[in-house]
C-alpha cells in the first residue's frame, strides 16, 4: 500500500462528529452500550459475509445483541463501534468501518426517521455551522422535510417496473445500483422507503400488505448512509428467515452460519414493539470533510492510496 500524509483536518472534523454523535444521544436519555465485537453466530443474511476469527467470525453489525438488551429491559440504547464485512473494499467501502446503531422501544421506522433527521441536522450545525453544505459541488439542504419515495415508485419511474408485484433479487440489485440510485434527488437527503418483503430479512412486515417491509434506506449526496427498520419481534417468523437466508446462502456456495439461538431465545421471551437503525459514521465523516474516498475519512483504510 501507498503510504500518504495523515490530514490531521479530516481527523479532527471525524473527532468533532463522533463526539457530536454522542452529545445527541445523551441529551435524548440514550444509553451507551457496548456488545462483543468477535461473536460466535453472525445474523443470516443472504449477501453480508462476516470475516471469520479462528472458531468465530467479527461482526458485520451488533444488531443481534443490542436486541437481546432490549428484550432484556433497556428501552433507548446506541453504539458506536467497529464493524466488518468481508469484500467489500473501495472508494466507499472497506472491511472494518465504524457504524452507528440505536434502537429504541414503542418506536416504529417512522420514529427513525425522525431521529435521523434531527441526528444529521446537529451534527453539520455543531461540525459546520450550518445545516446546508456542498458535497462533490452539489449544495445540500438539511432541513425537513426530506425527499422520500417508496420503493415501488422509484423503480416504476426510473427502472420501468415494481419489485413488489414481481420480486427478482438480482435484477432488483442491478437497477438499484444502475437506475435508481442516480437518479435520486441531490439537493436534500433522499429517504427510499417500504421494501419489498424478500429484502428486509430482519423488519416488520406492513398490516395492510405483507408484501411490503416497514424498511427505509437514507442517500445524502449520493451516499447510502443509513439502514433502518421497524424491528419483526416475532421469534418463529425470525427463525424461519434465518432458514431461508441459509438456504440461499448454501445455494450461492457461501458459509452458512449457525443460528444465533440465544437471540432467537430472547425474542421468544418477549421484545418489545422497536424501531432501529445503522448508520455509517465514516460516510458521514465524508459528507462533513467533502471526501471523494473513505481513505480520506478514516485512518489506516486497507485499500491502495490509504493512510497507514
Amino acid at each position: 500500500m501507498q503510504r500518504v500524509p495523515l490530514n490531521l483536518s479530516n481527523l479532527q472534523i471525524r473527532s468533532q462528529v463522533l463526539r457530536a454523535v454522542r452529545d445527541f444521544f445523551y441529551a435524548r436519555d440514550f444509553t451507551e452500550v457496548e456488545t462483543p465485537v468477535r461473536i460466535p453466530a453472525p445474523a443470516l443474511e443472504t449477501h453480508i459475509d462476516a470475516p471469520p476469527s479462528g472458531r468465530a467470525w467479527l461482526r458485520a453489525s451488533p444488531e443481534l445483541h443490542m436486541k437481546r438488551l432490549l428484550a432484556a429491559g433497556c428501552e433507548r440504547i446506541f453504539q458506536l463501534g467497529p464493524c466488518f464485512r468481508a469484500g467489500e473494499c473501495g472508494s466507499r467501502h472497506n472491511p472494518e468501518f465504524t457504524l452507528l446503531e440505536w434502537y429504541r422501544t414503542e418506536s416504529d421506522y417512522t420514529d427513525m426517521l425522525r431521529d435521523t433527521e434531527a441526528l444529521v441536522a446537529h451534527v453539520f450545525q455543531t461540525v459546520t455551522g450550518r445545516t446546508r453544505f456542498t458535497y462533490r459541488g452539489v449544495d445540500i439542504d438539511l432541513s425537513r422535510p426530506w425527499h422520500i419515495h417508496t420503493v415501488r415508485q422509484a423503480f416504476m419511474q426510473w427502472a420501468g417496473w415494481d419489485p413488489v408485484a414481481r420480486w427478482d433479487a438480482d435484477r432488483f440489485d442491478i437497477d438499484l445500483v444502475e437506475k435508481v440510485e442516480p437518479a435520486l434527488p441531490q439537493d436534500k437527503p433522499c429517504v427510499l422507503t417500504d421494501y419489498p418483503a424478500p429484502a428486509a430479512s430482519l423488519a416488520r412486515l406492513k398490516l395492510h400488505d405483507p408484501r411490503v417491509a416497514e424498511r427505509w434506506e437514507v442517500y445524502v449526496g449520493g451516499l447510502e448512509l443509513a439502514n433502518a427498520y421497524s424491528e419483526l419481534c416475532d421469534h418463529a417468523a425470525q427463525r424461519e428467515r434465518f432458514l431461508e437466508a441459509a438456504e440461499a446462502r448454501r445455494r450461492l456456495g457461501k458459509e452458512v452460519y449457525p443460528l444465533d439461538e440465544p437471540f432467537l431465545a430472547a425474542l421468544g421471551r418477549g421484545m418489545p414493539p422497536c424501531g432501529g437503525i445503522a448508520l455509517g459514521i465514516d460516510r458521514l465523516v465524508m459528507l462533513a470533510c467533502d471526501a471523494r474516498d473513505i481513505a480520506d475519512a478514516r485512518p489506516f483504510c486497507q485499500q491502495p492510496g490509504a493512510l497507514i
